[in-house]
C-alpha cells in the first residue's frame, strides 16, 4: 500500500534521539529551547513555544486569548475536528463558515456574515498547505476588533508573497508536527507569536500553570515555584525535539520533493478531465501537506475509494465537514445546510499520496490507477 502520508526517518535523526538519550535531559532541556528557536527562524517568528501536539497548541492558544464561555470563535468547516474542539475545551462555542469551492480555505464573506457581538476571533486554517487569504481577513478582524489566529498544521514552509507563516498578520499560528506533516516529533505542535508577553503565557499554560520550569529552578538553585493558574501538562520532551532539529534540517528538500509531485500530478490530471486539482491562489506559495482533488459530477466517489485501495493506493479523505459530526449535531444542534460549500466539497474530494518519500514510480502508479479507477 502506497500510504497517503508518511515520516521519512534516516541515520541522522536516529543519531540525534540516541544523544539526547544519553544525556541528563530528556524533558525540559535544551532540545526543546534549540527546537523552538529553530523552529520560530525558519518560519519567521519572534518566538516558537513547543508542546506535545498540535492540537495541545491550538488550546493553549485558544486559552491565551481568553476564550470563554459565552464567547463565539469563527472556524471553518473544512479542517479537522480539533480547530474547532480547542473552543470547546474553554466553553467557547465554534462557529463554522464556509470555505471557497475552489481551495477550501475559509471564505472572508462567509466569516463577515457569521460574525455576531459575541465573536471574540476567527482561527483560519491553512487547508493542504495553502495560506489563506489573510489581508482580507485581518482587514475585516480589524474593523469588527476581532482577534485572528491560523491553524497551519498543514502548511509548515508555506509563504505568501515571499512571507513566511510567521511574518503574516494572525496574531498566533499554531503548527503541528505528527508523522504525516512535513516534518516529524512523533506528536508535537508549537505555537508561533511575535509577542513575548504571549510566549511567556503559552508556557505557563503548558507547565500546569507553574511559573518556572525545572531547568530554570535548577540553573538558580531554587526549589519553590508558584502555580498561578490551571494549566496542563502539554510539555514536549527533549527526544521528540532533537528528532524535530534533525527533521528541520532536511525540510526544504522536503519541500522541494513534495512541490516536484505536486506539478507531476498537475500535469498527469489534466489528461483526467473528470479529476481536477483545488486552486492555488496568487502570490501562495504552497506547502503540499495534502493534495486534494474533486472528482467531477456523477462519478461515484466511494466506488473510485475502494478502486484505489484494491490497487494498493492509500487515499483518503480530508474531511467531513466538523459540523457534521454527531458530537456537534447534538451538542451545538448542526445539521447539513450550515456551509453548503464544505459539505458539497465533502461529497467528491479525494487526498491522493504526498509525502517526500513517494518515489517517481509510485507518483506515476497513482495516476496510473487513478485514471483506471475513474
Amino acid at each position: 500500500m502506497i500510504p497517503y502520508g508518511r515520516q521519512s526517518i534516516d541515520e541522522d535523526d536516529i543519531r540525534a534521539v540516541a544523544e539526547v538519550l544519553r544525556s541528563d535531559w530528556l524533558t525540559t532541556g535544551p532540545a526543546v529551547d534549540a527546537f523552538e528557536a529553530a523552529v520560530a527562524a525558519f518560519a519567521g517568528a519572534a518566538h516558537g513555544v513547543a508542546l506535545s501536539s498540535g492540537t495541545a497548541a491550538l488550546h493553549a492558544m485558544m486559552h491565551v486569548a481568553g476564550i470563554g464561555p459565552g464567547d463565539e470563535v469563527v472556524v471553518p468547516a473544512m479542517t479537522f475536528a480539533a480547530t474547532a474542539n480547542a473552543v470547546c475545551y474553554l466553553g467557547g462555542t465554534p462557529v463554522f463558515a464556509d470555505v471557497d469551492p475552489r481551495t477550501l480555505l475559509l471564505d472572508p464573506a462567509d466569516v463577515e456574515r457569521k460574525l455576531t457581538p459575541r465573536t471574540k476571533a476567527v482561527v483560519a486554517v491553512d487547508y493542504a498547505g495553502q495560506p489563506c487569504d489573510y489581508e482580507a481577513l485581518a482587514a475585516l478582524c480589524r474593523q469588527r476588533g476581532v482577534a485572528l489566529f491560523a491553524d497551519a498544521c498543514h502548511a509548515l514552509g508555506a509563504t505568501q508573497d515571499g512571507r513566511p507563516l510567521g511574518a503574516l498578520p494572525p496574531a498566533m499560528t499554531a503548527l503541528s508536527f505528527h508523522p504525516v506533516k512535513h516534518i516529524a516529533t512523533g506528536e508535537g505542535g508549537m505555537v508561533l507569536t511575535s509577542d513575548e508577553q504571549t510566549a511567556r503565557l503559552l508556557r505557563r499554560f503548558r507547565n500546569h500553570g507553574i511559573d518556572t520550569d525545572a531547568r530554570q529552578r535548577e540553573a538558580t538553585g531554587a526549589w519553590h515555584y508558584n502555580m498561578v493558574e490551571l494549566g496542563f501538562n502539554y510539555r514536549i520532551s527533549d527526544i521528540q525535539c532533537a528528532l524535530g532539529l534533525s527533521q528541520l534540517r532536511r525540510l526544504p528538500d522536503f519541500l522541494a520533493r513534495r512541490r516536484a509531485i505536486a506539478r507531476f500530478y498537475a500535469q498527469a490530471l489534466r489528461g483526467i478531465p473528470v479529476a481536477e486539482p483545488l486552486a492555488q491562489r496568487p502570490g501562495a506559495e504552497h506547502a503540499w501537506h495534502l493534495y486534494v482533488v474533486r472528482l467531477a459530477e456523477g462519478i461515484d466517489r466511494r466506488a473510485v475509494f475502494t478502486a484505489l485501495r484494491e490497487q494498493g493506493i492509500g487515499v483518503n479523505v480530508h474531511y467531513i465537514p466538523v459540523h457534521l459530526h454527531p458530537y456537534y449535531r447534538e451538542r451545538f444542534g448542526h445539521g447539513p445546510g450550515l456551509c453548503p460549500e464544505a459539505e458539497a466539497a465533502y461529497e467528491s474530494i479525494l487526498t491522493l499520496p504526498m509525502h517526500q518519500g513517494l518515489t517517481d514510480e509510485q507518483a506515476a502508479r497513482v495516476m496510473e490507477a487513478l485514471a483506471h479507477a475513474l
